[in-house]
């Protein structure tokens, strides 16, 4: 590994759900190939909850990107979030996905249960299989 490639070259944020005061209901990525990366990580955040708000994020995938045959991920959904303040990551690999069955994008789906939770999230991919990716989606990077 060449140590003098930045971070942000080799995994960059692929997409992201801007911080927002979530509604009750849910809010999704753009889905995502899986063709330019052998993993990705899903980073959540939330802050202060409603009063007895609830959050849940999970990984769903795709046929393509317009979410033809979308179904979860087995496995990649997080334990409920019931309090402030917390930060949940889920890992992606390449063999979560059921390429035998042609799925080929993933997306982050945050839902909200109840009341109004402040949220945000970022998909990073990793690993990337050719050369330095093209995408990083962040708004600035230094």
């Amino acid at each position: 590994m060449n140590s003098n490639v930045p971070m942000t070259t080799r995994n960059p944020l692929v997409v992201a759900i801007a911080p927002s005061n979530q509604a009750a209901g849910a809010q999704s990525t753009g889905w995502i190939s899986v063709a330019d990366y052998f993993n990705f990580m899903a980073l959540v955040n939330v802050g202060a909850l409603g009063a007895s708000g609830t959050v849940d994020a999970k990984i769903e995938q795709a046929q393509d990107s317009s979410g033809t045959g979308a179904k979860d991920v087995a496995g990649k959904a997080i334990t409920q979030i019931v309090a402030s303040n917390k930060t949940a990551a889920i890992d992606i690999n390449q063999n979560d996905i059921d390429v035998t069955n042609g799925f080929t994008h993933i997306r982050l789906t945050i839902t909200v249960g109840t009341a109004a939770c402040d949220t945000a999230a970022t998909v990073i991919g990793a690993y990337a299989r050719y050369e330095k990716p093209d995408n990083n989606q962040a708004d600035e990077v230094v």
